[in-house]
């Protein structure tokens, strides 16, 4: 287990490992923030708000949970000078240790890397989640609408992990739900978990 001190971008909702995430940066401190990340190519932590804004107020301080995910920028658009619309996608998860202000009022955080999930194959009993996010799949590319899929490629329907976390990610669940499977280290365990929210 590693440990690093990285920027953080608060949100109400997170990303998950090879997971997709679209924002739209107009924050002065962001703007900054993602323009040097896309320099340097480097990523930035999400992690979920437990208490504040995603807005920055002066004055508050914002209460942070302790799961979290690197965000890699993959694709940057200049609407405007000063709004950006980004893809990212979903690197290493982190458990943020501690936190405190840094520049420009981007929140810094010393975090320790979680291992990424190792390649598993589909149990045969949770076999039908990894085929019922296969025809979802399937749907959109038939009607052309792959496109607006909010899922990168490769479609890795045989991997434990990747299944299990694209569900986790689409799924209509409660955000403390979806934390906690974010956070469990065995990716039979969270299909086993998400296969209970899944239709009979």
């Amino acid at each position: 287990m590693s440990t690093s001190k990285i920027p953080l971008f608060p949100l109400q909702h997170g990303i998950y490992p090879d997971g997709m995430l679209q924002l739209q940066i107009f924050e002065v401190r962001y703007l900054d923030l993602i323009k040097r990340c896309h320099q340097t190519q480097s990523p930035f932590g999400v992690v979920w708000l437990k208490a504040g804004h995603e807005v920055q107020i002066p004055g508050e301080n914002p209460q942070l949970h302790t799961i979290g995910c690197l965000a890699h920028i993959r694709d940057i658009t200049a609407l405007q000078p000063a709004l950006f619309q980004i893809k990212c996608q979903g690197g290493m998860r982190f458990e943020l240790i501690k936190h405190e202000a840094g520049p420009y009022g981007v929140w810094m955080g010393e975090v320790n890397y979680i291992a990424m999930d190792e390649a598993t194959a589909i149990p045969d009993q949770f076999q039908a989640s990894a085929d019922l996010l296969g025809q979802w799949i399937a749907n959109a590319q038939q009607h052309s609408l792959e496109e607006q899929l909010p899922i990168f490629k490769p479609y890795e329907l045989d991997d434990c992990a990747w299944v299990s976390n694209r569900w986790s990610e689409i799924l209509p669940i409660a955000t403390d739900e979806k934390r906690r499977l974010l956070a469990l280290t065995d990716p039979v365990e969270r299909l086993a978990q998400v296969q209970l929210y899944l239709p009979d």
